[in-house]
């Protein structure tokens, strides 16, 4: 089990477990730096789904900076069950942890969110099924951060903005026009 540390906000500095699973890449501190930077420190009243949330460190940095609600969506059990260990461990109350399916838990969901973290397993064509969901998804003056294997143009309605590479790693900050 490794540990990574939560880069800004309340709970700067401090360290939460990451399970060992196949695919799990936690966004780099590095990364995760760069995307505050571009978003702000202050994420107070900001709505925000992880929508493949793994170690949930972004849903996470987001909360510790202030966003809420913050919705953590992660399918495998195992994984799941870190996270709500690691969400007890900050008493953060203002998080809601979801154990399912990310396609099956946006289907009914109405838009509401003002920042949708997207960091989907790689080479199995989850950015092109989640792009027709987006618009029920997310605001109309929503961000998206998107990571992916392959640099990207646009989301659907949404286009990088920003953007940035760590290794194999393409990040990117996507608005509408």
């Amino acid at each position: 089990m490794a540990r990574i540390r939560i880069t800004g906000g309340q709970w700067r500095s401090r360290l939460i477990q990451v399970t060992d699973a196949e695919g799990l890449r936690p966004t780099p501190d590095r990364v995760r730096e760069t995307l505050f930077n571009w978003l702000g420190q202050n994420l107070s009243g900001l709505s925000c789904l992880d929508i493949f949330a793994g170690s949930g460190i972004l849903g996470f940095e987001a909360a510790s900076r202030g966003a809420g609600p913050v919705t953590l969506v992660e399918r495998s059990r195992t994984v799941f069950n870190q996270l709500c260990r690691n969400a007890d461990v900050l008493d953060a109350a203002d998080l809601r942890l979801v154990c399912g399916d990310a396609l099956k838990f946006v289907s009914p969901v109405a838009a509401g969110y003002d920042l949708l973290f997207l960091d989907p397993p790689y080479h199995q064509g989850w950015l092109e099924r989640m792009e027709p969901k987006l618009p029920g998804l997310i605001k109309p003056q929503g961000r998206i951060y998107a990571e992916a294997e392959h640099p990207l143009e646009s989301l659907g309605a949404w286009r990088v903005v920003k953007r940035g590479q760590a290794g194999q790693v393409h990040f990117h900050l996507l608005e509408q026009p």
